[in-house]
């Protein structure tokens, strides 16, 4: 029985670790600590590419450009054994927000059926000097890939309200914007309701609603204030039980919206936990953690110490991933998960000057088969000086997904 018991062990040690396979095509090296692409359960998680050529040379024009970016991605996709089709979730950057429609352009070519759901949003600066960068989400079993599209809905864009992949809902950035006349409503109040409108419709296209939402990315410009935006949604979910949450402060948005909401539900919720450390008070606008089945979608976090001293008492970017990577830690123990299971991760660094110190603390972190990861300076680099408490300034947050084998 000995032995029968071992090769039982075995038998569920491969398993488990064949449920998260590296991808890795031939001739790509990344630039950092992390794997182009990682499956794990039923998806293909893909980092976010830039636009060289895998000879590390720069396309001349931005069309070349974004179709080297898009070819980037495909090669790790169809590395996976998938196509293009399979993709169904997608973030565009943008470091100039004047190339949307060029990009557009591109990313048609590659998405001419069913295009994957799409957020996209300028920023201040991306790693290499690339003026794009995209990552992506792909599904196993094209089979489970349904496009949700409510009623009368109306977009020229090379994208799909939502995408459902099995029991996951993948929500297309939802501006506060009329659909019809794009007109932009004066007040920011009228801004964050349109917005959150839109994204309802999507989920009740779905059969769902905001209790089915496990994960948001709030993206604001300078022009929406995040009191304003903070009151309307925290109204919209249940205290306590909210989305894990990734609220970014970015350049610009297409169509010069000030507000966009993008995110991912899942249908049964029953499946639907939200996770909170101990030391971590509820609250009403993120939970620190929510699972969605298999998958553990978490808050972005920083440096940030919580409790009676709260605030952030680091000043470089080395020490502040430290405490970033602490915060993250305790969100994946209270689920019993570590750093292992983390199969994504996005940074938003301040200054991508610090690139490789951010990349020196990171990686002490992961082992040899790293989680993907997209980086991106979201905003010009912060003036960085105590204020009267001590506190430094915020100069990276870091977001992940993890996933249970």
């Amino acid at each position: 029985m000995r032995w029968r018991w071992g090769l039982f062990l075995l038998l569920a040690a491969s398993a488990a670790a064949a449920d998260r396979r590296v991808i890795s095509p031939p001739g790509v090296k990344p630039i950092g600590p992390y794997s182009p692409g990682i499956l794990a359960g039923d998806f293909l998680y893909v980092s976010g590419q830039g636009a060289k050529r895998p000879d590390g040379q720069m396309p001349a024009t931005f069309e070349e450009q974004a179709t080297q970016c898009l070819d980037n991605l495909k090669a790790i996709v169809e590395a996976a054994g998938l196509t293009m089709e399979h993709v169904v979730y997608t973030h565009v950057y943008l470091d100039n927000m004047a190339n949307f429609e060029a990009m557009n352009r591109v990313y048609a070519r590659y998405f001419s059926k069913d295009p994957p759901a799409r957020a996209t949003v300028g920023v201040y600066h991306l790693p290499t000097d690339t003026p794009i960068e995209i990552n992506a989400v792909a599904v196993r079993d094209l089979a489970q890939k349904k496009p949700i599209i409510p009623a009368g809905y109306k977009s020229g864009a090379p994208l799909t309200p939502g995408i459902l992949a099995g029991d996951r809902l993948y929500i297309s950035g939802q501006q506060g914007r009329d659909a019809e006349s794009g007109k932009i409503p004066d007040d920011p109040a009228d801004q964050v309701h349109l917005a959150l409108d839109h994204f309802h419709q999507v989920l009740a296209a779905a059969g769902m609603d905001y209790a089915n939402v496990v994960f948001t990315n709030p993206y604001l410009t300078a022009k929406m204030p995040p009191n304003v935006m903070n009151k309307i949604y925290a109204d919209h979910f249940e205290f306590g039980n909210t989305p894990a949450r990734a609220t970014i402060h970015v350049s610009s948005l297409p169509h010069d919206a000030n507000i966009e909401f993008t995110g991912i539900a899942v249908a049964d919720l029953s499946k639907r936990q939200a996770v909170r450390p101990k030391n971590m008070k509820p609250s009403p606008t993120a939970s620190p953690c929510v699972f969605a089945g298999d998958t553990y979608y978490c808050s972005a976090k920083s440096a940030f110490i919580p409790g009676p001293n709260l605030g952030i008492y680091a000043e470089d970017v080395e020490n502040q991933v430290r405490m970033t990577m602490r915060n993250l830690l305790d969100g994946l123990e209270e689920a019993g998960l570590d750093f292992s299971n983390v199969v994504w991760s996005n940074v938003y660094l301040d200054n991508l000057d610090e690139f490789g110190k951010m990349n020196g603390v990171y990686a002490k972190y992961f082992g040899p088969e790293p989680p993907t990861r997209t980086t991106v300076a979201p905003l010009p680099p912060v003036e960085r000086k105590p204020d009267a408490n001590d506190h430094w300034p915020m100069i990276e947050q870091i977001s992940v997904i993890a996933v249970r084998p």
